[in-house]
Order: C-alpha cells, then structure tokens, then sequence
C-alpha cells in the first residue's frame, strides 16, 4: 500500500479538523500543514492542540511550510526561520519546509549552489537545536533560484546535512526542470499533483495543478514508479493548487480515485 499523505494546499478551506478528517478518512499516514493559506495558522488555534489531535488519529505531522526564499539568507530570515521552527515542535512536526527565492535572481548554477549552500550552512545547526528535518523543495520555473536535483544535492553534502536535509521531490518541479537523476536515497517527501492542459511545460503554473489521474501529462506514475524502483519508501503527498480541485465540494472521491488509479499504476508495472 502506497503511504499517501495530504498537504492542506489540497483543501485550503477546510479548518484544521477537517482536514484531519479527510486524510484519516482516506487512509493516509501524515499531513502537512502551511502559514500561506488564508487566515492565520490553525486557524489561530494553539499548535500544541494541533499535533495532539494529529497524533490521535494516528497520523504523522511530516511537515510545516514554509519558510519562504530561505535561500535569500539574511537576520530577518533567520528568525523567520527560527519562529516557523518553535511552531513546528510545538505542534510536534517532524520538519520544516525550505521554499527556494523564485524572482530570477541567482539562476545560473554557480550562483544557486552558492547562496543555497550559504542557507543551509546557517539553518543546521537551528534545525539539529530543535530536533527537526527540513524539506528542502527545488522548483522547476527558470526563474528560480534553485532549480535543479544535483546542485541541492551538492549543497547539502558541502554543509553534512545528511540526515537533517531532505529533497522534496515535487512531481510538477521535476518535470518543469526536465527531470534528471531523482536521488531517492535523499528525498523524504513526494509532492503529486498532475496537469492536463496541453500546453508547454515552460507555460506551466501552479493553477494547472490538478488530481492525478490517465490524463495527466507530467507523468506522476512513471516518477513514482522510479523512485520506488529506487528505494524510496516515504509519503506521496497530495499538493494540487487548481481552484478545479479547491472548490470541490466533495473532495473525498476525488482524491480516491487519483490515489487508486497512481496505486494501480505502480501495481502493474
């Protein structure tokens, strides 16, 4: 059985409890949870109350975004970082989630190994205080500051944050940066989302994101198949930003039919 997960981004409107619902409903093993929604964090709810009902149902807080431009390091950044991490173990997450700058600012790769490798060297030894991961998320837009598998790879390498940094492999990124090696042994979230329109993929943005399903032109199967293939065993989490999919009225089948038809399709390989 696929461990699927859900990102709060799936159903932005729904409050914190029935989001939980939702994804014990449908068997999930974790959520994650985001401060770029509308209103305030949990609804400005205590996050300790939060993890503890994230815990009674048995599921797993994988993790809390964003910190946002995390690569555009500076003080300010620092206790952005700092305040997202006191929310995290509060609420008993087991990481943080790193947003790279996507303004078209240090693109080439040079630039992006320096002043990601930069970040990450100051955010270690805040997340080893706090007991947390980071999920740190390459995005595929040429305007991003942080587009690529390998220069990540890099980065992380040249600080020793194995085991505190961690790849998100975003199915939409990967195919936007024209996908490349997957580094399974390194990615500890899978993020799905599928797009249907037939456009270029340099015209692709998050409002093409919708559920994944025999119409989906990103391939989600086949990048979920080579990871397993690989050795990859952690959450596939859900993270569609299509209106289509956040004015669901009844998201529930929805994403049922998307997680069975991603299942069947790596049953039959």
């Amino acid at each position: 059985m696929l461990p699927f997960a859900l990102n709060h981004m799936t159903t932005p409107s729904l409050g914190w409890q029935s989001f939980l619902a939702l994804a014990k409903d449908l068997g999930c093993v974790g959520v994650e949870f985001r401060n770029d929604l509308q209103g305030p964090l949990f609804g400005g709810d205590d996050p300790a109350d939060v993890g503890a009902a994230v815990k009674a149902l048995g599921l797993r807080f994988l993790a809390l975004a964003e910190v946002k431009m995390f690569n555009d390091w500076s003080e300010a950044k620092r206790a952005e970082a700092e305040a997202l991490m006191k929310i995290a173990v509060a609420a008993g997450a087991e990481a943080i989630s790193l947003i790279p700058r996507n303004d078209n600012v240090a693109t080439a790769r040079a630039d992006s190994l320096a002043v990601t490798q930069t970040a990450l060297r100051e955010l270690l030894p805040m997340l080893r205080h706090h007991g947390l991961k980071a999920m740190v998320e390459p995005l595929g837009f040429e305007v991003c500051s942080l587009r690529y598998k390998d220069v990540l790879a890099q980065a992380i390498d040249a600080v020793g944050g194995q085991g505190t940094y961690f790849m998100v492999h975003d199915t939409f990124h990967h195919a936007l940066a024209g996908g490349g090696p997957i580094y399974a042994e390194m990615t500890g979230i899978v993020h799905v989302s599928g797009v249907k329109d037939p456009i270029y993929l340099s015209d692709m943005r998050d409002e093409h994101r919708v559920l994944v399903d025999g119409d989906d032109l990103l391939g989600n199967v086949a990048q979920i198949r080579a990871l397993v293939a690989a050795g990859y065993r952690g959450p596939i989490s859900y993270e569609p930003f299509s209106k289509q999919v956040h004015d669901l009225t009844a998201p529930k089948p929805a994403l049922a039919a998307s997680m069975e038809f991603i299942r069947a399709g790596i049953a039959s390989a």
